[in-house]
């Protein structure tokens, strides 16, 4: 068969799809590429303006800065392993319960439903949540950064909408074989639902490496300092111009290196982005998938 000629429609719709979405790249692109010139760019310099998408004198001034911060490292240990531990438990529990929610002739079904909705909406506050927290004996522990996370209603509902989409004869066919519902969760439901569990697994993992704030209210251990809390504290110092023993430099020195609150919030922000970018690509595909998928079915 030979090859079918576009319009002059086709082709003008072609392009300008084509220059719309290079601009929406270039958009997407330049501030992050914007950001990472100026922490990388001598501090005094980037003060004049006019950096572009490279560093005009390039130094690492900025970055030492950061890392000499002694807790920074222990911090990224904290931050990976919640993240880590967070996203696995999460999404174990998750899928455990859009699963059973699939699940119509329960009894109760529409109340513990309705219950789970409602709980969307509705907060007690951080007040009955600190204490809440101190009764179930988990503040000032590395488990105040995973259980509250653990389920989620809104992510329990895109994952139930994907699994009422899946063809229901799988499951008819796998319980006249003898299956439990336990084989047909572990055994069909998981293998297929891996779109929504790189969707959702994405969603739980970026907030909990971009967390900050739970450190803040629910501990007071400096061993459980996350990564953004401490990039937090860096930050807020530069700002004040203030040293720190964990950051102390001499005068001599100060006088030789070059940095500003304005290059250290740039270095800042790409330390603690780089590494959940690293994650995206490997699981775009599946999130792509999952995100049309999990919206189109109620």
């Amino acid at each position: 068969m030979g090859k079918i000629k576009k319009t002059r429609g086709e082709w003008a719709f072609d392009i300008a799809n084509l220059l719309i979405m290079l601009g929406l790249v270039v958009a997407t692109l330049f501030p992050f590429l914007h950001i990472a010139a100026i922490s990388f760019n001598e501090a005094r310099d980037s003060v004049a303006g006019g950096i572009g998408i490279f560093p005009r004198k390039f130094s690492l001034d900025s970055y030492i800065t950061v890392f000499r911060y002694n807790a920074i490292f222990g911090a990224f240990l904290v931050s990976a392993a919640r993240t880590l531990a967070g996203t696995a438990l999460a999404l174990a529990f998750t899928s455990m319960a859009a699963y059973t929610m699939t699940k119509k002739q329960l009894v109760g079904y529409k109340y513990v439903y309705h219950f789970f909705v409602v709980s969307m909406f509705i907060s007690g506050g951080i007040i009955p949540t600190f204490f809440l927290y101190q009764w179930l004996h988990i503040y000032n522990t590395f488990w105040v950064y995973v259980l509250p996370g653990v389920f989620s209603v809104y992510n329990m509902i895109l994952m139930r909408t994907f699994i009422l989409q899946l063809p229901g004869e799988l499951e008819e066919s796998a319980l006249l074989d003898g299956a439990s519902e336990v084989v047909i969760f572990l055994r069909i439901i998981l293998p297929l639902s891996g779109p929504i569990l790189a969707t959702i697994g994405l969603f739980i993992a970026v907030g909990q490496w971009n967390s900050w704030q739970d450190t803040l209210f629910f501990t007071n251990d400096p061993r459980l300092e996350t990564l953004q809390y401490v990039l937090m504290k860096v930050m807020r110092q530069a700002e004040a111009a203030t040293i720190t023993k964990q950051a102390r430099v001499s005068m001599a020195r100060l006088r030789t290196i070059s940095i500003t609150p304005e290059s250290v919030k740039m270095a800042i922000t790409i330390v603690s982005t780089v590494p959940i970018l690293c994650v995206y690509p490997f699981i775009q595909k599946y999130f792509v998938k999952g995100m049309m998928i999990g919206a189109v079915k109620g």
